[in-house]
């Protein structure tokens, strides 16, 4: 009995399923996208198709997958509070590297739209300063990013 219970609290723990640690880490790092091109309260076009083309190339999806990955995100960012619990599950999970290509994603969509709003700037600073990216690192990037090199 003790045994069943074990398992049942295992499976909720998500111990026992290595897949959704990517989940988590794809969904954290689109709902900070998605968090980031509509913090300014006007999303375009050109931002929208930056955010699919990003989280496509980073996480190798096809663009139904992108499609999901994008409303989940959604849903996610509607539901939050702060920003912590996205930048929590991405500190846990990837390496410095990791956390400074999500930085450089955020900038490549904040750009999207040939304007960077002070509100989209404030928001990738939080997100860097959560994910222990030095504001060094985060200036290399945004120039890296403002130059056209994608990350």
């Amino acid at each position: 009995m003790f045994d069943a219970i074990r398992s049942l609290l295992s499976d909720l723990a998500g111990r026992d399923r290595p897949a959704a640690a990517a989940l988590d880490e794809r969904v954290a790092t689109a709902a900070l996208l998605v968090h980031a091109i509509a913090v300014d309260g006007d999303v375009s076009d050109k931002e929208q198709a930056a955010l699919r083309e990003a989280l496509t190339r980073a996480f190798d999806l096809s663009p139904g997958e992108a499609d999901d990955l994008i409303e989940r995100a959604r849903v996610r960012d509607r539901e939050a509070v702060d920003l912590y619990g996205f930048t929590s599950v991405l500190k846990r999970q990837l390496d410095q590297s990791g956390r400074e290509r999500v930085i450089a994603m955020m900038w490549e969509i904040v750009f999207a739209d040939g304007e960077v709003h002070e509100f989209e700037d404030n928001v990738v600073w939080r997100v860097a300063e959560l994910l222990g990216v030095s504001a060094r690192d985060r200036i290399r990037l945004r120039k890296r990013v403002e130059a056209g090199d994608r990350p």
